[in-house]
């Protein structure tokens, strides 16, 4: 699963998701993309489900590229404890994701293959997301 090296501090504050997406909105790699299209946190374990269902689906053919990275996180205080004494440990991390974010992108497949194991990576992550292709020409 996808985690940092190295980070500064080893626990974050919560924050918002706010607004659209600032970079990343356009495919830069693939043919084919998996957009979101709500503001959410992607767990690292959710990112690897849904990568491997794609490449799973494309039978290792063509190329996958994930163009978000869980770099936030997240603490948990164990069950049963009482508030207060502090944060808890961090539990897992996360990647925060706002509308119009790339995820992943597609290439070297027919289309019919490449829209099939996106929607396939898309049942594995908790956000709504559109399947986008490059547009010929541009």
């Amino acid at each position: 699963m996808l985690s940092p090296k190295r980070t500064k501090f080893r626990k974050q504050h919560k924050g918002r998701i706010h607004g659209p997406a600032k970079a990343g909105t356009s495919l830069n790699f693939g043919a084919y993309g998996l957009k979101a299209m709500e503001p959410e946190r992607l767990n690292a374990r959710e990112i690897e489900a849904a990568r491997r269902a794609i490449t799973r689906h494309m039978k290792r053919a063509g190329r996958v590229w994930i163009r978000v990275f869980p770099d936030v996180p997240v603490s948990k205080k164990p069950l049963e404890v009482r508030m207060g004494s502090g944060k808890g440990a961090p539990e897992f991390w996360a990647a925060r994701v706002a509308p119009g974010r790339i995820m992943f992108e597609v290439d070297g497949v027919p289309e019919a293959v490449a829209r099939e194991s996106l929607r396939l990576g898309a049942a594995k992550l908790s956000v709504r997301t559109k399947i986008v292709a490059r547009m010929e020409g541009l």
